[in-house]
């Protein structure tokens, strides 16, 4: 099988991008934009970044923002409904991931509206049509939703997040300026910042790796060590060095998937509304130790990566041990807890059920199991 590349058409990146956004809208002759975004963006003036460009240009728009932290089912098909009646014929989505994958769900139903049952776009669904033109402007440096093909929905009914890989919803264009990044918080920037070097770890050592995406995501892990720590200081050049490599990070896992880190990560949310960066920091150092027999050399070149000098005299031992302790470093660096108090012992059947059959388990690098899962939940606890 050839092995395949998607990316957004255009993007733009660095600070100030955001300037490029009416005339975007207005060579694609978007007459009514639905904004989509989350409720403390626009409380805080952060949408208003965005909305007073489009104010000044006499763009038309509609700003919906329905949206909880772990997107659903409902606010999926209430936002289908509010882009409905306003009449819009285009998406601006700003914000994280789940605005994103809010927008992302959004669009493809407008198109196919087969789907609006929300349940039916889980795994790779067959939709025929792309998704409305959107262009997305992330405000968070980790998802890099703006750029994947992927999304994640929570279904509250059966207590579980379910991912949908769809090449029709990646966004045609994505603005990544960091100066919508500048008001993060500390905590979001650090955990969102963790998700980012998850998506890359995992994704350089998932089963479908190849060396295009590898290129992308040693230079995110590379990025994102250097950068995080003065990104959670609110260091401009580390805000900005953050915004790329988050992106990088996405052009590759997006094509290649990712491992069982995410897997329970996502369990995590929808059972405990755990951050979703914050589920994956915990859980990356447990998978990495979990997965290491099964990476050859590849913990070398993530140790290097790291930031860890004097790996090519290291064993294979020591350059693996190398690696996983660089990334619980930066992790505590930067105020990750390291457990989780909220798991019980009387729902380990249940998440590692719900991690195995995450569309994420199948390119981790190891084969696993449902017992082996409950282990590494236990680590946690």
């Amino acid at each position: 099988m050839a092995d395949r590349i998607i990316l957004n058409p255009v993007s733009f990146h660095g600070k100030g991008a955001i300037r490029e956004i009416p005339s975007l809208a207005a060579s694609r002759g978007f007459k009514h934009i639905f904004v989509c975004s989350d409720p403390d963006l626009v409380k805080f003036g952060v949408t208003a970044k965005v909305t007073d460009l489009l104010d000044e240009a006499n763009i038309p728009y509609t700003v919906y923002s329905g949206i909880k932290p772990n997107p659903t089912i409902e606010n999926v098909k209430e936002g289908v409904a509010a882009f409905k009646e306003c009449g819009a014929d285009s998406i601006i989505t700003i914000g994280g991931g789940s605005s994103m994958d809010t927008a992302k769900a959004i669009g493809i139903i407008i198109t196919n509206p087969e789907f609006e049952d929300v349940r039916s776009l889980e795994g790779v669904a067959p939709t025929k049509n792309h998704a409305v033109p959107t262009i997305a402007v992330p405000t968070t440096a980790g998802t890099a939703a703006e750029v994947t093909i992927n999304y994640v929905i929570t279904d509250t009914e059966k207590e579980r997040k379910f991912v949908c890989v769809d090449e029709h919803d990646i966004p045609e264009v994505a603005v990544v300026d960091p100066d919508m990044m500048s008001s993060m918080p500390r905590g979001l920037t650090a955990s969102t910042g963790m998700d980012a070097l998850t998506h890359a770890i995992e994704g350089y050592t998932t089963k479908a790796a190849w060396e295009l995406t590898d290129m992308f995501h040693l230079e995110a892990i590379r990025l994102i060590a250097k950068h995080l720590r003065g990104a959670v200081e609110n260091i401009p050049e580390d805000r900005e060095g953050m915004a790329l490599a988050q992106y990088v990070a996405g052009m590759g896992f997006s094509n290649v998937g990712l491992g069982i880190a995410h897997s329970i990560a996502h369990t995590l949310g929808a059972h405990y509304d755990t951050p979703h960066g914050v589920a994956c920091a915990m859980m990356l150092p447990i998978v990495m130790e979990y997965n290491q027999e099964c990476t050859g050399e590849r913990y070398r070149e993530i140790a290097r990566a790291m930031g860890v000098e004097g790996v090519d005299s290291m064993t294979q031992e020591e350059y693996r041990k190398a690696a996983v302790d660089a990334v619980k470093k930066l992790s505590a660096d930067v105020g990750i807890p390291a457990k989780n108090d909220r798991v019980r012992e009387e729902d380990l059947d249940q998440l590692a059920a719900d991690a195995y059959a995450d569309a994420c388990r199948p390119g981790n690098p190891r084969d696993t199991n449902v017992e082996d899962l409950k282990e590494l939940y236990r680590k946690i606890m």
